[in-house]
């Protein structure tokens, strides 16, 4: 399952849990570009439950879509990471740091509360 909803304007709430295939992730990528549409400087708080690798099919779609991805990430400054999994964690962290512009910061599940103060403070940093 790959839902996304729209807060507060410039904040996308994405919960992922399972395996995505390829036509789930077509719809998974079409419904995040069209609920990102007229973000500006945005957060993200990405919720990550049960994760299992997407089929081939659903990562050659997102390979073949990376130039849009690349350009709706732009209009983003923020992104925590809610995720079980300590591995999960450590990888959206090196992630963040390959992205210019973008800094994304990882939470367990139990550290949700301090997710949502780091995307709505500015400038602040938390020890997790």
């Amino acid at each position: 399952m790959f839902e996304v909803t729209r807060k507060e304007g410039n904040r996308l709430d994405i919960d992922f849990t399972g395996k995505l295939d390829s036509d789930a992730m077509r719809a998974a990528l079409d419904d995040l570009m069209a609920k990102g549409e007229g973000i500006e400087n945005g957060r993200m708080l990405y919720r990550i439950d049960n994760f299992s690798f997407p089929s081939l099919g659903a990562i050659w779609v997102e390979l073949s879509r990376l130039p849009e991805l690349f350009r709706f990430i732009r209009k983003f400054d923020r992104a925590a990471v809610v995720a079980d999994k300590k591995w999960l964690r450590k990888i959206s962290e090196f992630e963040g740091a390959l992205i210019p512009g973008l800094e994304i910061k990882a939470f367990t599940p139990e550290q949700e509360g301090q997710a949502e103060a780091w995307l709505q403070g500015e400038g602040q940093t938390l020890d997790t």
